[in-house]
């Protein structure tokens, strides 16, 4: 990646290393002067995830938190055979689409240079969509080497 940057100099500051897992990844601009970032491959998620339980775990351990679990808890039980209504979609196709899908657009906008739609990204996808099986081959070669040395 940082060989990429060479055509693009402006891009340097936005070459950071995820705070967990150390590797590197291309953050916006305005996140450039940063050092505590994690990479959007499943850090980032797993650090709000933590954040999140603890502090939850810390309010419902407390006397506000206690009453207000013990109403829910009621609550669920009494209303337990309700439907439940159909959510609103805040903003229309960005909701179904992944964090890795939302990275690739924001880093192609960023080396192309002008704002990438999500469908220039979705058609991008398509096309490199089809990924090779890593372990197909192998598992041939091994069935293969294993008849050779112990033949029927």
């Amino acid at each position: 990646m940082r060989r990429g940057l060479h055509a693009k100099p402006h891009l340097r500051g936005c070459l950071k290393r995820c705070r967990h897992c150390r590797i590197y990844f291309l953050t916006h601009p305005r996140n450039a002067g940063r050092n505590d970032l994690r990479c959007p491959f499943g850090c980032r998620e797993a650090h709000r995830k933590q954040r999140s339980t603890r502090r939850s775990v810390e309010y419902y351990r407390g006397v506000r938190g206690k009453f207000k679990k013990s109403i829910q808890n009621r609550n669920r039980y009494l209303i337990a055979g309700a439907a439940e209504e159909p959510k609103d979609k805040a903003v229309e196709g960005e909701q179904e689409l992944a964090p890795i899908v939302k990275y690739v657009r924001m880093v192609v906008s960023l080396i192309e240079g002008r704002v990438v739609s999500w469908v220039e990204i979705g058609r991008m996808l398509a096309r490199n969509w089809r990924q090779h099986r890593i372990g197909r081959r192998r598992e041939l070669l091994y069935a293969l080497r294993r008849l050779n040395k112990d033949p029927p």
